[in-house]
């Protein structure tokens, strides 16, 4: 695999099915931008005309010269001139103007407002709005805000909450009044349809007044004090845009005071109102509404230790009837099993399907806390009672007939609208919010088509149990925009009837396939509709081989409606599939920008929510404390989407082997990434120093490094040295910087330039951003260049690069001796091995050494168990959702400083011997938990503690160190075998061994490990396995 290959696609993670900009990016006059200063071009892929500034200004003019005035032109919200509405005219001309750097008017609309469209926005009239500014004065031009009366966000305000009932008016493009609502978040003013008003008036009906006694008796979450049912509708504050009147949230905030502050004596006749999940779990389909239930402990569930199970209480075997929420139980549990609280309750709602959740109320009956309890077990029971408070509560923003996965898509959606509403216009904010008016056919089958492969579904094909109308269902979501359908040949789009093929099975493929054969041997005048019938028959009996293999039919069919001869073809292939459907591309680039906001990676996706619901991973605890947007503009994030086609469109070329593909997208990611460089240098004091990687330059920077290695594989070493230097250039305060370097210098030898591959090897040396093997590497090459006439003097670091190794010997009988594959040997036990294996049989057998072939990973599971606390420690910015495994700065320079107190306090502790209870701790609390690094199930907790404590604390402290402050540099290359024997029972020694077998050697990163454990003490050596030949006799 190329260099940088795998990082890449890592980065794109699950491909898109659409992407936006592919037409544009594969378009000779758009893909190929020049920047402002241009350096000599690496690839030359066109000539374009340019000016002085080396902007392209070709096309610009050709623009311009056709009428400006005509009616179907727009107006360029960068410079105002007139335009063609015609995309790859816009496009290009947008290109230009931003390269040119001009600046935008502050009267003008932005980009992502004006849309394009030819008639003017009519901005709201209403004297509320000059009220919601958003403190960004282009963003309030744009809008019709009055800067003058621009609200500071810094003051904290969060705009003003507007009654339902008086909504805003404004004029609508065609002049008919419309009703809009004002977002509390950040005062920007969107037009919602009448539905979706009429909806959130729904949401945000009167809270009816609540009498709180205490907490004993009947508690405000169930009926009031007369017996009177309250219809509640308690806002969370994680809601979406909710116009609530703040004497409201004020009544709520005070009973929710009310109900946390009771004494913790006094909690017995609580109510809580949750649901009954898992009802597959449960032979019991048939409930009575007010049947009465308990809750009983499960501790030995094998998927969640926190179980709580839920039990009909009338019957005398207490038969099952499903689970109380995960979330729920995980608070709840510590309290039943610490304080023996007991629970009773009654089923309030019966649900017409018997899988679906149960409505329940259960109250909580004793608890045995004692007065004499010290302060802190009461504060630890308070606030594990304020949790499932919480929990509780939370619950009820969802529907109870919602099922999981539908939950979880709206926690996604909800969630990223209200941590970067900046980053969607009024039209993708509508769009998304009106997700929630959708039935629930509607939204589950959406949910489920979207998580398939796609992009086109059958909709004979379409079966799901808890849709119970899909036909509706799809109606409902082709009429809101998020589902596209065609019925006919002329529907279809260039290359949709490809994808379509890949929808019939392979019975129905071979007759369209023997169709076409037909079709292309019979005369014109043979082809009728009458005669297909026979002549698929009649060719399906000649040919003697009939092709099995669908890919192959598929090309077959495809080849064949490409060239035209069959005219029946596009409508027998229509004929079988019937009516087919797909996401709209709009509904896929939003939910795909609203997933990447959220995970910020491309390799979790909505699956992340299901496997913590079915138990299978468990995240760690922390707090997300964002205080810093990592896209502080629309037009960053929109950036950061295109370099993320370029990068998955560079993988495709790569996979299709087209050369010249790969080089057009080498060639944009290089002109871009110059581009985008002035204004990622001025930006960088203001953004977080590990947000780098979400911004568009940096993704660039990865295609560019896999084109250089593109080109080494082509032995085009001139331009991969031009795009380096580009790349070492624009990138000064960058940890690949020494990997640059090293490739610059290698490149620079082949093409025979030895002393300026000395030149830049010295210069890599005075680099801080050269570190580990690329260090080790540079220091190597100055060795072996700098030999006498170009260096007459040795440089300082010779002695310690010259330092030996101890080294030895290991013979083995070998099973194979080929090149490019793996060394397979005979153990000493006869039984077939690796080179690993049998330089552990070599150890045991001499010297009575225990060990295990570990590599990195031990190491990397021991630093994060001991620094478990300090790395889920509360920092600002650094964990941003909740399925993280690690900070986000843990890989930059930025982590150390930013806890160096903790950390140095933690290693002074391991380096005083505490380092094994420090373990035996973490891995009791943390077990199965996932973290960066962590292997529970390769290294068990007796070898771990066995590591630590024959390393020894000194040792042990120096190693964590190094990761603490440089991770990235130094968490791969550790020595393949961790070694360990006992003098005693609390003593020991160590051994690290690194493995080689017969035709190996050390990498650079291998040795500048060895060489920083030799000067941390450890007892370091390297085993080479020698080839021993047995001759018959």
């Amino acid at each position: 695999m190329l260099r940088g290959r795998e990082s890449l696609i890592r980065l794109v993670g699950k491909r898109r099915r659409f992407l936006p900009n592919r037409k544009s990016l594969l378009s000779d006059s758009t893909s190929i931008i020049s920047h402002s200063h241009p350096p000599q071009t690496p690839l030359n892929l066109g000539k374009t005309d340019e000016n002085e500034d080396g902007i392209i200004m070709s096309m610009e003019s050709e623009q311009k010269s056709k009428s400006p005035q005509s009616s179907d032109s727009v107006t360029c919200p960068v410079c105002s001139s007139k335009l063609a509405a015609q995309d790859h005219i816009i496009n290009s001309h947008l290109d230009a103007c931003l390269t040119r750097g001009t600046k935008r008017k502050l009267t003008q609309r932005t980009l992502f407002q004006l849309n394009f469209c030819s008639q003017p926005m009519v901005c709201s009239r209403s004297s509320d709005v000059k009220k919601l500014g958003t403190g960004n004065v282009q963003e309030d031009a744009a809008v019709g805000f009055d800067n003058s009366t621009a609200v500071d966000e810094n003051e904290g305000n969060l705009g003003t909450l507007v009654p339902m009932g008086e909504g805003v008016l404004g004029t609508s493009m065609d002049g008919s009044p419309m009703k809009q609502k004002l977002i509390d978040d950040d005062g920007i003013n969107s037009r919602v349809d009448s539905s979706l008003l009429n909806l959130r008036s729904e949401v945000t009906k009167c809270i009816e007044a609540v009498t709180v006694d205490g907490i004993s008796g009947e508690t405000a979450l169930g009926t009031s004090a007369g017996g009177s049912t309250m219809k509640q509708k308690l806002i969370d504050d994680d809601q979406i845009n909710g116009q609530v009147d703040p004497s409201l949230l004020n009544l709520r905030s005070e009973v929710m005071k009310s109900i946390e502050a009771a004494p913790v004596g006094d909690i017995s006749g609580v109510f809580l109102e949750t649901f009954i999940v898992g009802r597959r779990f449960s032979v019991e389909k048939e409930l009575n509404l007010g049947a009465n239930i308990c809750l009983l402990r499960e501790t030995d569930n094998a998927k969640d230790p926190n179980a709580i199970q839920v039990l009909l209480a009338d019957s005398r075997c207490c038969k099952v009837l499903g689970y109380l929420p995960r979330e729920l139980a995980q608070y709840l549990s510590p309290l039943i099993d610490k304080y023996s609280l007991t629970f009773k309750g009654c089923i309030t709602s019966v649900p017409k399907h018997y899988l679906d959740v149960v409505p329940i109320q259960i109250e909580c009956c004793e608890v045995m806390l004692q007065s004499n309890k010290d302060h802190t077990e009461i504060e630890d029971f308070t606030c594990s009672w304020k949790n499932v408070l919480h929990v509780a509560e939370s619950a009820k923003n969802y529907p109870p007939s919602m099922t999981k996965y539908q939950q979880n898509f709206w926690v996604l959606i909800q969630e990223v609208l209200k941590s970067n509403p900046h980053l969607f216009t009024n039209d993708e904010k509508m769009f998304l919010e009106s997700f929630i008016s959708l039935s629930d056919d509607s939204q589950r089958l959406f949910v489920r088509l979207y998580t398939r492969k796609g992009p086109w579904f059958r909709m004979s094909n379409i079966s799901y149990p808890e849709v119970t109308d899909s036909q509706q269902a799809i109606k409902d979501l082709t009429a809101m925009g998020y589902m596209c359908s065609f019925k006919g040949v002329d529907e279809l789009q260039e290359n949709d009837m490809e994808k379509i093929l890949n929808l019939l099975t392979v019975s129905e493929l071979r007759e369209i396939a023997s169709m076409s054969k037909f079709c292309m041997f019979a005369p014109r005048w043979q082809i009728s509709k009458a005669a297909l019938p026979y002549a698929i028959y009649a060719s399906m009996l000649e040919n003697g081989t009939r092709v099995t293999r669908k890919q192959d039919l598929i090309a077959s069919v495809f080849s064949s409606y490409e060239d035209g001869l069959c005219p029946f073809l596009p409508i027998a292939i229509l004929d079988r599939t019937g009516i087919c459907i797909k996401i709209s591309s709009k509904a896929e680039s939003l939910i795909w920008r609203t997933e990447r906001l959220f995970f910020l990676n491309g390799e979790q996706d909505l699956s992340a929510f299901l496997l913590v619901d079915l138990g299978i991973i468990k995240y760690p605890a922390y707090h997300c404390i964002i205080s810093e947007q990592i896209f502080s503009a629309q037009s960053d994030l929109i950036a950061y989407e295109e370099a993320i086609e370029v990068a998955q469109m560079m993988d495709e070329s790569l996979d299709e082997n087209k050369s010249e593909s790969v080089l057009r997208f080498i060639k944009i990611a290089e002109s871009r990434m110059s581009h985008t460089k002035a204004s990622h240098s001025t930006a960088s004091e203001l953004v977080t120093a590990f947000f780098s990687c979400f911004s568009a330059s940096w993704v660039y920077s990865k295609v560019v490094f896999l084109g250089v290695s593109f080109l080494e594989r082509e032995r085009r070493y001139k331009d991969a040295i031009n795009l380096l230097k580009r790349l070492l250039f624009i990138f000064t305060c960058d940890g690949r910087r020494g990997n640059w370097t090293l490739r610059l210098s290698i490149d620079l030898e082949h093409v025979g330039c030895p002393n300026e591959s000395l030149f830049v090897a010295e210069d890599g040396l005075l680099d801080p951003w050269v570190r580990a093997g690329s260090r080790m590497a540079l220091q190597r090459r100055v060795l072996r260049l700098g030999k006498p006439p170009r260096r007459w003097k040795a440089p300082s670091f010779s002695l310690f690069i010259k330092r030996k190794i101890r080294e030895v010997h290991i013979q083995g009988r070998p099973l194979n001796c080929e090149a490019g594959i793996k060394s397979r040997f005979y153990g000493e036990d006869g039984a077939q091995c690796g080179v690993e294996q049998l330089a552990l049989q070599y150890y045991a057998g001499e010297g009575g050494w225990q060990g295990v072939h570990t590599e990195s990973g031990i190491w990397l599971t021991i630093f994060a168990l001991l620094m478990w606390d300090i790395i889920f420690s509360d920092l600002p910015n650094v964990f941003r959702n909740r399925f993280q495994t690690a900070p986000l700065d843990l890989e930059t320079d930025n982590f150390y400083p930013a806890r160096k107190s903790l950390i140095e306090s933690q290693l002074q502790k391991i380096y005083d011997g505490t380092a094994e209870m420090i373990l035996i701790t973490s891995w009791e609390l943390h077990s199965g938990t996932a973290c960066r690094g962590v292997n529970w199930d390769r290294h068990s907790l007796p070898e771990l503690r066995a590591a630590v404590t024959c390393v020894g604390g000194p040792c042990l402290a120096s190693l964590c160190r190094h990761l603490a402050q440089d991770y990235r540099s130094w968490s791969s290359g550790m020595p393949d075998l961790l070694l360990w024997r006992f003098h005693g029972e609390y003593e020991g020694e160590a051994k690290l061994v690194e493995v080689k077998g017969p035709r190996d050697c050390l990498s650079e990163q291998q040795r500048a490990w060895l060489l920083l454990l030799m000067d941390c003490g450890f007892n370091t050596e390297m085993a080479s396995l020698a080839i021993t030949v047995y001759f018959n006799a």
